[in-house]
């Protein structure tokens, strides 16, 4: 019984795997390739790799990273979305909680999800145009250019931001879903 519901919770990666291959049909079609590099498509391909692999840390630094890319979502792009799009946010923070409630979440894993961050910022930084601004990896976002007199000014402050962001969404999903010892002890064979 224990080995079905291990393969069934691996098997879940299927989903955010088809939510990433929306997106990637969706910008083939209408061009921005480089769009698959924001955090929130790159987070199903991350969440699709940790359930696949049944890794802890991968699926906890994708399952924190729905949470701002939602917001982020809902703020600049849900009113004009289309059906990828949608599931791609939306059906990447279900999957995301559904995988964290079974994994829990430990202290450390707003660390993970922070430094797979800076590799996408790299990243975007190197291989997609600079009109997209993928992670606004290129420019500073369009409205605070008058609060910031440089882009490096602005990354840095960016970058703290997220960092903050991330360690108080990592204690709020652990006081919710702790890993405590126990837990671990007892489901070592699941993900």
């Amino acid at each position: 019984m224990r080995r079905d519901l291990d393969l069934r919770f691996r098997l879940m990666g299927f989903l955010p795997l088809l939510f990433f291959a929306g997106q990637t049909v969706h910008y083939w079609r209408f061009g921005g390739l480089g769009n698959l590099l924001w955090m929130c498509n790159t987070g199903n391909l991350l969440m699709a790799a940790g359930l696949f692999l049944g890794h802890r840390e991968i699926i906890r630094a994708a399952a924190i990273w729905t949470l701002p890319g939602l917001g982020i979502w809902l703020w600049y792009v849900a009113r004009d979305a289309n059906l990828s799009s949608t599931l791609a946010h939306v059906g990447g923070i279900v999957i995301g909680m559904i995988a964290l409630r079974r994994v829990r979440m430990d202290r450390v894993a707003w660390l993970y999800a922070f430094a797979w961050s800076l590799i996408l910022q790299i990243a975007a930084r190197l291989f997609t145009d600079p009109a997209l601004n993928v992670n606004l990896a290129h420019s500073i976002q369009r409205g605070w250019e008058s609060v910031f007199s440089s882009y490096w000014k602005f990354r840095l402050t960016l970058t703290l931001l997220i960092a903050l962001i991330l360690w108080l969404l990592g204690r709020a999903l652990h006081w919710l879903w702790p890993a405590t010892d126990q837990f671990v002890k007892e489901n070592s064979q699941v993900a």
